[in-house]
């Protein structure tokens, strides 16, 4: 037994800048970019799934749960958390964290780092400062309190697509690295600038 979160991988956009396709399974050396997202998250948490769309079988090699969005049409990430806090809730867990499928070389400490600096309410978001000092979120990564379901799904139905502006509402913690360890792989041109950080 596990005192750590379960995680919702979040891979369930349709991948347009990137030409379609799914992008997790885009190579990055010996591996796939979902690969290297299982490898850095299984240390960090419980029981992981994997969120997202059609046929299941094509994920099937990485033996993990795949739970499609309630909601149709492809509304983006903030659908694939409720998936999340959703599943999460039948494991009996009160929270559950969210991690985006295209950013092979997010943080080793995330999990601990959104618990540390979560909210009132136990939402928090990772963060992370450019060169200059300025402040980026990066809310596919985050700590979602699964209490918070129902609220994000009437969300969701009224049309509402944001995740900042979901959680801006619930005052969510952040959690800040000091350099910006959330690159992630929209573009062609992204995958090969990718590739050259993970050979080194």
């Amino acid at each position: 037994m596990t005192d750590l979160p379960p995680a919702i991988i979040l891979a369930g956009g349709r991948a347009t800048r990137m030409g379609g396709g799914d992008k997790p399974l885009l190579r990055l050396g010996d591996l796939t970019l979902l690969d290297r997202v299982i490898g850095r998250l299984q240390p960090q948490c419980g029981v992981m799934a994997l969120n997202a769309n059609g046929d299941v079988a094509r994920f099937s090699a990485f033996g993990l749960p795949v739970i499609a969005d309630s909601l149709p049409d492809h509304p983006g990430p903030l659908a694939g958390i409720l998936a999340g806090m959703d599943w999460a809730a039948a494991q009996g867990a009160k929270s559950v964290v969210s991690v985006a499928a295209d950013t092979p070389f997010f943080p080793a400490d995330l999990t601990k780092m959104l618990a540390r600096n979560a909210g009132p309410g136990g939402l928090a978001l990772a963060a992370s400062r450019d060169a200059t000092g300025r402040l980026r979120e990066h809310p596919t990564f985050g700590l979602w309190p699964v209490a918070l379901r129902d609220d994000l799904r009437a969300t969701l139905h009224a049309g509402q697509r944001r995740v900042r502006s979901f959680a801006a509402a619930y005052s969510p913690g952040l959690a800040v690295w000091s350099d910006d360890p959330f690159f992630n792989v929209n573009t062609p041109e992204d995958l090969a600038r990718a590739r050259l950080i993970g050979a080194t």
